[in-house]
C-alpha cells in the first residue's frame, strides 16, 4: 500500500478541522476545499473575484509545498454560494489556469464555511 503524506504550506491557511490542507499518494495530489483565507485565517472580503483569487493564491501554495502546480491539475470541484456568481468565478479560474482545461465540476451550495462565495478543491499530479 502506498503511503499517504500530509502536505502543509505555511502560505496558505491552516486546516480549521480535523484534515489536511492535501494528501499526497503516489504522484496524486488531492487537496481540501480552500475558501478565501489569507494565511493568517482572515476571511478576504469581497466580491466573489477577490474571493477566487486569494482561494486560487492558496491552492498554489498548497501545491508548491507538494512539489506541483496548476499546470498538473486533473480535476477541480468549484462550490459557489450563489450560481450567479459563476460568471465572475469563471473569468478568475480562466484566468489561473491560462490554456490548461482540467475537468470541472461546479455547484450551487447552500451556504460555505465562514459564508464564504467561493470553495475549489482539486486533483492534481506531482512530479514525474
Amino acid at each position: 500500500m502506498q503511503k499517504l503524506q500530509v502536505v502543509h504550506s505555511d502560505q496558505a491557511p491552516a486546516a480549521i478541522g480535523p484534515y489536511a490542507q492535501a494528501i499526497k499518494v503516489g504522484n496524486m495530489i488531492y487537496t481540501s476545499g480552500q475558501i478565501p483565507l489569507t494565511a493568517t485565517g482572515e476571511l478576504v472580503q469581497g466580491d466573489a473575484a477577490v474571493q477566487t483569487r486569494q482561494v486560487f493564491a492558496n491552492l498554489r501554495a498548497v501545491l508548491a509545498a507538494a512539489g506541483s502546480s496548476l499546470d498538473r491539475v486533473v480535476k477541480t470541484t468549484v462550490f459557489v454560494s450563489d450560481l450567479n456568481d459563476f460568471g465572475v468565478v469563471n473569468e478568475v479560474y480562466a484566468e489561473a489556469f491560462g490554456t490548461h482545461r482540467p475537468a470541472r465540476s461546479t455547484v450551487q451550495v447552500a451556504r460555505l464555511p465562514r459564508d464564504a462565495k467561493v470553495e475549489i478543491e482539486l486533483i492534481a499530479l506531482g512530479e514525474e
